[in-house]
């Protein structure tokens, strides 16, 4: 079983950054690698991707912000998460994900963008 745990959040103010690390206690190169969030009363959604073979996908509200990237000999996952929003306070999670088996997931990290 894969363990994943979240690292790096925090409280910042707008326009600040942060960087999340997701650490796997198994290695990860076979899997799709994905950052999700949940803000209070809002349901989970996707914000990062990266494939086994390093494509990248990012929601719409992050794209040109946030930054997803993997080291796989470290069996890392990160976020770069710039100019942050008031709108980006959410709980992260890390996500593993390969076809026919089930997904897994971190605890989550917390990250809030406040004055």
């Amino acid at each position: 079983q894969v363990q994943l745990e979240e690292s790096g959040g925090g409280l910042v103010q707008p326009g600040e950054s942060l960087r999340l690390s997701c650490k796997s206690s198994k290695p990860i190169f076979e899997y799709d690698m994905k950052w999700y969030r949940q803000a209070p009363g809002k349901q989970r959604e996707l914000v990062a991707s990266i494939s086994n073979t390093l494509a990248t996908t990012y929601a719409d509200s992050v794209k040109g912000r946030f930054t997803i990237d993997r080291i796989n000999a470290h069996n890392l996952v990160w976020l770069q998460m710039n100019n942050l929003r008031p709108e980006d306070t959410a709980v992260y999670y890390c996500n593993a994900k390969k076809p026919y088996f089930p997904d897994y997931w971190g605890q989550g990290t917390p990250v809030t963008v406040a004055s």
